[in-house]
């Protein structure tokens, strides 16, 4: 399992120093290539993040930015949200005849979605996952059996609308 720690790719300024259970900036930052503040702006705007407290309408939120579909921007970066449909973040299994559904692993996720760039979400946390490496805080790429519970995928407008039209 390729892991990055946030940190080292998050330039330090002095919002991040002074903030915590802030997962979910550190996740937009690191997905997106942004810095931390104009993340922690995007964040806090939309989700109504309050400083210093974890993101309570994440998964909420993130899912009417999907359903409404309108494109995104954090520092001049637009990007599509979707959330991947159940069966994405599931794995089938058979048991005495019956076919069951469990929640994907990080580990199992990770093998399925080596492409792309992905917030996944897990109990209390969020974490960014791009190009199959894991990017997140120090000592979470020892828990790859932690069971996820959604994930959104997003896809950058700026990179498709170039290649559309030939830039």
């Amino acid at each position: 399992m390729k892991y990055i720690n946030a940190k080292s790719i998050i330039k330090s300024t002095d919002k991040q120093s002074s903030e915590k259970n802030d997962c979910s900036v550190r996740a937009f930052a690191t997905a997106l290539d942004v810095n931390y503040d104009a993340a922690h702006s995007y964040v806090k705007e939309i989700f109504k993040r309050e400083d210093k407290k974890g993101c309570k309408h994440m998964e909420s939120t993130g899912r009417a930015i999907s359903i409404e579909g309108n494109t995104q921007e954090i520092d001049g970066v637009k990007f599509d949200l979707e959330v991947l449909p159940e069966e994405k973040v599931t794995n089938t299994y058979k048991l005495h005849g019956e076919v069951i559904a469990r929640k994907k692993t990080v580990k199992s996720f990770l093998k399925d979605f080596s492409k792309g760039i992905y917030l996944v979400l897990v109990s209390g946390h969020v974490f960014t996952i791009k190009n199959g490496t894991m990017i997140d805080n120090v000592g979470e790429e020892w828990r790859p059996t932690r069971k996820i519970e959604s994930v959104f995928e997003l896809k950058l407008r700026n990179v498709l609308e170039q290649m559309e039209f030939g830039f």
